[in-house]
């Protein structure tokens, strides 16, 4: 049986930085180890879009219950407004181990872009 939970975050704008905090009912983001994650249209979808890790600074642990997801505006300019779909895995143990959740996130195209300081 699955369990599905919507719960309202920020939109990915196009072009710009995105973050998200996940936070944990438990105790369950040890302290050293290594996440990873693929941005796709969709699951079935072979093309990656992005992809994020502990080791560039995607997925960052704040703490034993919180990760921080982060897409930097290079990874985000070339999405098109829509949905995107990533999931995360812990990719220090072996074998990996899949952390047993979805993400639906909306792709907006903002309105004002493209300004040269």
């Amino acid at each position: 049986m699955s369990i599905t939970t919507t719960t309202e975050g920020p939109a990915v704008l196009i072009g710009y930085p995105w973050r998200l905090q996940i936070e944990a009912a438990a105790p369950v983001f040890v302290e050293g180890a290594a996440y990873g994650g693929q941005l796709r249209v969709r699951a079935s979808d072979p093309t990656v879009l992005a992809t994020l890790s502990s080791a560039e600074g995607g997925v960052l642990r704040v703490s034993d219950t919180v990760l921080e997801l982060a897409l930097r505006p290079d990874q985000t300019a070339g999405l098109a407004p829509g949905r995107v779909v990533l999931d995360l895995v812990r990719i220090d143990l072996d074998p990996d181990l899949h952390l047993g959740f979805f993400l639906e996130i909306p792709v907006m195209l903002p309105v004002t872009r493209g300004l040269a300081p």
